[in-house]
């Protein structure tokens, strides 16, 4: 056995034969068959307009104070959000381990035995036969030295990881205030949705009026009261199910917020009251650095593409370095005399030379994991311009929609008024009045759905575009 003065001269022959013994186990012929899509292939060209400038607090524009305390509510108090935050914790965590395994570690023990030492034994008399007390008091320290790079690879898997946790609830952020502010833009919608249901009630109501003094005054019969009567209760069951609509959207509201009372949720403004703002009209060149979802399926592409090195370094030698040094004795009261030390230093180096396929099975499942990556990777970004482009097609849609309605609604109301003077006249019969104020009241329907709905667009558009978020750990762009 070589003495200890020896060992430095054991390395360098030790490690070649390890590298020559490593080609017993090789990962060779297994490599990943994903790859990323560019920003190009995307139609995200560098060059073209990019993406307009969206605040972090961008529900704020709009203007409306309810609107912000309600998303405020809700970035504090969702228990969803609280679970990714929760994982972000637990992956920065597993960071915290993966890079504890690139330091020496230590390790103190004491041990005291009471024991008999058998008579029929290795042990000599006097101890055979006797029951002695023994102690052990030592400091113990390992080290992997991580040639080549595993502990390395396994740190940076863990770093990416955690970035993706950490871009995930940024994205969980996005997608709840997005979802309060659409669901705030549906309680106003319903709220002037109800003004336009009691303006029609009313309204049908004077025309009641005029077909009674009409009917008295033999000008009528019996057929167009029934008709004017029976105008009411529809008018009065629309009002009844859009107030039982606005009382489930702010029950909605309150559960978003994590405070489920509706109470709290006083009246909504009208859809005039707020303030929209200037949207994309363009796929924006820098889409993919703005959305946080994007960002954590890039980062999980890097952890994987780490959990592959990590898994190839499993083929070459694994070398430790293990020493201690301490107290040992027969008998507590000789301790820690002087003569009671003892040390001790151990190299070593393991390697594989056969195992059966489990390293190249390894290998295999950490490769597949980096394709699924990849193509989950891929999917994202084709889900993200999707969902611009239909926000975007949307919004422009929206807006030549309202001004044909605008001109639609100007035309139905004259239209109306002509119809209500021509019957007051004698000139004309109330079904021409039905028809008119039934084509009034869906012009004016249509009028706040669409309004509407051009808040709720840019909602949606905004959360597309990535809610003003930006990834300042790293360029998530396809390369």
């Amino acid at each position: 056995m070589a003495n200890r003065s020896s060992l430095p001269g054991v390395w360098p022959g030790a490690l070649a034969m390890a590298a020559l013994l490593a080609g017993c186990v090789s990962p060779s012929g297994i490599v990943p068959q994903a790859s990323l899509r560019d920003a190009a292939s995307l139609g995200l060209v560098a060059g073209t307009q990019p993406g307009p400038q969206i605040a972090t607090q961008w529900w704020r524009q709009f203007g409306d104070e309810q609107l912000n305390r309600l998303v405020d509510r809700a970035l504090a108090g969702n228990p969803s959000l609280k679970i990714a935050q929760a994982r972000l914790v637990r992956a920065q965590a597993v960071t915290e381990v993966a890079e504890a395994a690139n330091l020496p570690q230590v390790t103190g023990g004491l041990d005291l035995t009471r024991q008999r030492y058998t008579e029929n034994g290795l042990y000599p008399p006097p101890l055979a036969g006797s029951i002695r007390n023994s102690g052990t008091l030592q400091l113990g320290t390992s080290w992997e030295l991580d040639f080549f790079g595993k502990n390395r690879a396994a740190l940076d898997a863990a770093l990416g990881t955690a970035r993706a946790a950490q871009a995930d609830a940024e994205a969980a952020r996005l997608l709840l205030a997005s979802n309060v502010a659409r669901g705030y833009f549906q309680l106003v919608r319903l709220g002037d949705q109800l003004v336009v249901a009691r303006r029609a009630l009313a309204q049908r109501e004077e025309a009641l009026r005029l077909v009674r003094d009409r009917v008295n005054a033999g000008l009528d019969t019996q057929l167009e009261l029934r008709q004017s009567e029976g105008a009411l209760p529809e008018a009065r069951q629309q009002i009844e199910a859009l107030q039982e609509q606005a009382e489930l959207t702010r029950n909605a509201l309150s559960a978003l917020a994590g405070e489920p009372a509706a109470a709290q949720i006083g009246s909504a403004p009208s859809l005039v009251d707020l303030k929209p703002f200037a949207a994309a009209t363009t796929l924006p060149a820098d889409l993919l650095g703005q959305r946080p979802d994007v960002a954590a399926a890039r980062w999980r592409v890097e952890a994987a593409g780490q959990d592959v090195i990590s898994a190839k370094s499993q083929f070459y030698p694994n070398i430790n370095l293990v020493a201690f040094a301490g107290l040992s004795s027969l008998g507590l009261s000789r301790l820690l005399d002087a003569g009671s030390t003892q040390w001790g230093v151990s190299p070593a180096v393991r390697l594989p030379i056969f195992d059966a396929g489990r390293l190249r099975a390894n290998l295999r499942g950490k490769t597949a994991d980096l394709d699924a990556a990849v193509e989950s990777y891929n999917a994202t970004l084709i889900e993200a311009v999707h969902e611009v482009a239909d926000q975007i097609a949307s919004i422009k849609s929206i807006a030549r929609q309202q001004a044909e309605q605008r001109d639609a609604q100007t035309s139905a109301e004259a239209a109306y008024q002509i119809a209500v003077q021509r019957y007051r006249a004698g000139l004309g019969n109330y079904l021409n009045v039905l028809t008119a104020e039934t084509s009034v009241l869906n012009q004016r329907r249509l009028a706040v759905d669409l309004a509407a709905r051009a808040l709720d667009t840019q909602v949606a558009l905004i959360r597309a575009l990535g809610g003003g978020w930006q990834d300042s750990a790293a360029t998530v762009a396809a390369k």
